[in-house]
């Protein structure tokens, strides 16, 4: 632990340390149990750390993550944004998944002042602190736009950036990078800008941190090679554009793809056209069809009937191709405990 670590303006001694990771566990705000609890793990003599994955893509599983793999994840991060100690960072997030345990991890590590508060959607709401470096979901940065210029760095992932949300952010002055990560790469192993380009070098493609390599395998999926976060080749299902050694576009999930007619269709694609449009949360799929093999379908989270004649696919530049073939709507989404559309079982609802 540095020795410039602070929580909530708070240095700490060995023992005075240990007193608030007590104090936090029996704390009456859920959230800060949770703190306490991963506190109490981080500071044990094992050398792992037990972690969840967030279940978005299959069931949720707990795997073993090395304490001194997320010490150089931490570092990676605060080489990549200049983040040095006495930095002053906002923990919004659960400590019960990686992403908030990592922002406790780096302020320990790299000797920032972390301040926390409850992960709620709008977690900037009646804090008048600024911060250097912040990490998000996107439904958090929707409903802090009007707040987000106390934040210099926010890094947002857990889930896609609509490009809405991304033309939102061009009008703030808060640096925003989406970053592409897992649990198993302990949390993101690439970043990619989303606003206040200032230069031609800067891209819409997400740019690998130190000590990462990236190819792709016969599915056109990222492969990643991280040794320093861990011990094992990952391969992905991710289906990627590589653009140089160090940087890839992102194009969607294979488990995703549709195949209609011949047809390779990628919904995060389509998904992010029609979100210009659509406000309420969606997302498009495939189902079995006799001509087509598949046929995307369009489904909306709303108690209500939508008003269709909204969406013009011509203003949405679908192709032919991409318009689905049928929309229909359900109250409530299924989820991931950390708020992911669970895809497949909500398309069981119907």
């Amino acid at each position: 632990m540095h020795p410039l670590f602070k929580v909530n303006n708070i240095s700490f001694t060995s023992t005075s340390f240990l007193n608030y990771i007590e104090e936090l566990i029996v704390d009456e705000e859920l959230y800060l149990q949770d703190v306490g609890i991963f506190l109490k793990e981080w500071i044990n003599e094992e050398e792992y750390v037990p972690v969840h994955t967030s279940g978005s893509t299959g069931t949720p599983k707990e795997i073993q993550l090395r304490k001194d793999y997320m010490c150089n994840s931490a570092l990676a991060t605060g080489t990549y944004f200049s983040l040095k100690e006495n930095t002053t960072a906002l923990l919004c997030l659960s400590a019960n998944y990686i992403a908030g345990k990592m922002m406790l991890v780096r302020a320990m590590v790299l000797g920032w002042n972390i301040h926390l508060v409850s992960p709620k959607l709008n977690p900037l709401l009646g804090v008048e602190n600024l911060f250097d470096f912040c990490a998000m979901v996107p439904l958090q940065v929707e409903e802090s736009l009007p707040q987000l210029s106390r934040i210099k760095k926010l890094i947002i992932g857990g889930g896609v950036v609509s490009s809405g949300l991304q033309q939102q952010l061009q009008f703030v002055n808060t640096n925003c990078f989406a970053t592409y990560g897992m649990t198993e790469t302990i949390t993101h192993i690439a970043v990619k800008k989303l606003n206040n380009f200032n230069n031609k070098s800067d891209n819409s493609y997400y740019n690998i941190l130190s000590n990462v390599l990236i190819s792709q395998d016969d599915r056109d999926c990222l492969v990643i090679d991280a040794p320093s976060v861990s011990n094992e080749v990952i391969i992905t299902n991710d289906i990627v554009k590589l653009h140089s050694s160090t940087e890839f576009e992102w194009l969607g999930r294979y488990d995703n793809v549709i195949n209609s007619g011949g047809v390779k269709l990628f919904p995060e694609q389509i998904e992010e056209k029609l979100s210009q449009f659509i406000k309420k949360r969606f997302f498009v799929i495939g189902i079995p069809d006799d001509k087509l093999g598949e046929k995307l379908i369009l489904i909306i989270e709303s108690n209500v009937n939508f008003n269709l004649s909204r969406l013009d696919y011509q203003r949405c530049k679908l192709s032919k191709f991409e318009i689905p073939k049928q929309v229909f709507m359900i109250s409530n989404f299924i989820e991931t405990p950390t708020g992911k559309i669970q895809r497949k079982k909500t398309l069981g609802l119907l």
